[in-house]
């Protein structure tokens, strides 16, 4: 495991935080972040960190080639949104992201070559305005969630987190 992804996973843990079984989560029983719905054969209850760690590196950072994108910072936001969203979700928000400077990809929810050549480019170019238009996109994902599922609104502070830059500029 990289520096990278122990910064993004330390960050994570500190959004996710430890077990919850909130009747209202549409995740349900849930621990580091780990949904029961996502993975209904791990036990939940008595998941360690270092077990949730390896789900992490494995099934979102590998799976999502944080490794190979060309900015820290722009991998870590990648890699936290697919976690609260899901991967085809954040990878939806860096596509409309990318197409917002000019790109032309399409909103497939794949990371293609074209979506990670384009990615690399903007990682070169302007990562800053890369990672802020990911944050901006996220935000309205956010917005249309509690606008289709009132319920969620009890969520959303939280979610705030996610998308204000706790790192740092």
């Amino acid at each position: 495991m990289n520096s990278a992804f122990e910064v993004a996973f330390r960050d994570l843990i500190t959004n996710e935080g430890g077990y919850v079984n909130d009747p209202k989560d549409p995740g349900g029983e849930t621990k580091y972040g780990i949904s029961k719905r996502s993975y209904p054969k791990v036990d939940i209850k008595n998941l360690t960190l270092d077990q949730a760690r390896e789900i992490y590196f494995q099934d979102f950072w590998l799976d999502l080639r944080c490794d190979q994108i060309g900015n820290d910072r722009v991998a870590i936001e990648l890699f936290d949104t697919a976690v609260n969203m899901g991967h085809s979700a954040a990878i939806k928000i860096l596509q409309s992201a990318l197409n917002l400077f000019g790109e032309t990809l399409s909103l497939d929810g794949e990371l293609g070559p074209k979506t990670m050549i384009a990615c690399q480019c903007w990682c070169k170019k302007d990562p800053h305005a890369l990672f802020k238009a990911m944050n901006g996109y996220q935000f309205m994902r956010y917005v249309a969630i509690v606008k289709h599922r009132v319920t969620s609104q009890r969520f959303i502070r939280g979610w705030m987190k996610r998308i204000q830059d706790y790192r740092g500029e």
